[in-house]
């Protein structure tokens, strides 16, 4: 049990207790529901468990004593309704967070992140990034200590997004092309090592930057009610993709499935730092668009916010159409293969092809539709991704979920 105080009448605690006990092998699905927007009312609850009316109250009951859900006995009827309006389901204000904590090549961020993937807090972005990766880490790990101490919350785990495959079970970060890092860096070891010095109390993760973009919009975001979602994104360098098959993040036999950076779009283009060329880890990331716009990357702003404004504010410039227009193409080439291969039931794209998709919509679903075999039958929906942070929001992910398997052993 929680510990708390419990807030049913004394006269009701041993039917109550009993019925707990049935359902305790629903506390973590139940609390999935809510946290996931799913069960709003504690009537959807029942019917989305399967389990009597009685036995989702205790459930409820159980979830607002560990302080995680705020259940409304009060909510009054929506107009037109008929009957008993069922009890309203919400997230605690004020419960647990974990701590989110994301590397890029244009620097790091920490966030603390409660239920339902809400930001509560965030503590201001660094531009540098060290060769060393405990260096990085435990700056950034500091960072979120900090928000705990200002904001008094109880932390429950941590997680972090890193823009490299990350191997399992060791968690290395195989390939962090455009940081510093050394190959193989361990990486969730590291982090892992940071959390429990800086006095945080939870386990520890870390994953792939796009993986966790994609767990996180499934979850709260433009992939919510897809079965199999594809991601593509490219954020500050680089080119990542994910999928979602079943509503279960498909990361592969150790961590390291849908490397989609590396597969080629122009067999006569760049050099990749892989070995090939054309990739689309160097055709359609932020700096292939600023080269094919002739722009020298400047100092002032990372490379994705001067594409994302070049294509925003200067898209009648020839030049910016034009490159914007190759980057479009080649990424709907690679999108088309996809398709074919995975045959997934939405397309997600996030970073500067979130922006690309907004400028030119038709001409990339048209680019898909003509070389995909899927796409020419009908098409596969291709929506921008609409979560802010979203891999931080995925890191938080991978914290909250030993609380979503099992709350009660988690918080215990």
């Amino acid at each position: 049990m929680s510990g708390k105080a419990d807030p049913r009448p004394a006269g009701d605690g041993t039917t109550s207790r009993a019925r707990l006990d049935r359902g305790r092998g629903a506390l973590g699905p139940a609390l999935e529901l809510v946290h996931t927007g799913r069960a709003p009312t504690r009537a959807v609850l029942t019917a989305e468990l399967g389990v009597t009316r009685a036995t989702a109250g205790a459930v409820a009951a159980e979830l607002e004593a560990l302080g995680l859900i705020r259940v409304d006995a009060r909510p009054g009827a929506a107009a037109g309704s008929q009957g008993r309006p069922s009890h309203r389901l919400a997230l605690a204000e004020g419960g647990p967070v974990v701590l989110a904590a994301q590397v890029h090549a244009d620097g790091f961020r920490a966030a603390l992140v409660g239920l339902g993937g809400q930001i509560v807090a965030t503590a201001p972005g660094c531009e540098a990034v060290d060769a060393d990766p405990a260096k990085v880490l435990g700056s950034v790990v500091q960072a979120g200590a900090d928000l705990l101490r200002e904001t008094g919350r109880r932390c429950v785990g941590a997680g972090l997004a890193v823009p490299s495959a990350v191997a399992e079970p060791e968690g290395l970060a195989l390939n962090p092309l455009h940081l510093a890092w050394p190959a193989g860096a361990p990486v969730r070891r590291i982090f892992a090592e940071c959390v429990r010095a800086a006095g945080l109390t939870g386990p520890a993760f870390a994953g792939n930057d796009v993986n966790l973009a994609a767990l996180a919009e499934h979850r709260h975001g433009a992939g919510r009610g897809a079965r199999d979602l594809l991601c593509v994104a490219t954020g500050h360098r680089g080119v990542g993709g994910a999928l979602v098959l079943d509503g279960r993040l498909h990361t592969g036999s150790s961590g390291l499935a849908l490397e989609v950076g590396h597969l080629t779009v122009n067999p006569e283009g760049r050099p990749c730092y892989c070995g090939s060329r054309g990739c689309l880890d160097v055709e359609a990331d932020p700096l292939a668009f600023l080269t094919a716009a002739g722009r020298e990357p400047g100092p002032e702003v990372s490379l994705l916010q001067e594409s994302n404004e070049l294509i925003r504010h200067h898209y009648d410039d020839p030049t910016v159409r034009n490159a914007a227009e190759a980057l479009i193409d080649r990424l709907g080439l690679g999108l088309a293969g996809l398709v074919n291969i995975l045959n997934p039931d939405r397309i997600i794209l996030g970073g500067l092809h979130r922006t690309l998709l907004d400028a030119d919509p038709d001409r990339l679903r048209a680019v898909v539709a003509d070389r995909s075999l899927w796409g020419q039958s009908g098409g596969v929906p291709i929506l921008a991704c609409t979560l802010d942070h979203n891999s931080l929001v995925g890191a938080a992910e991978l914290a909250w979920q030993p609380v979503l398997d099992d709350p009660l052993a988690a918080l215990s």
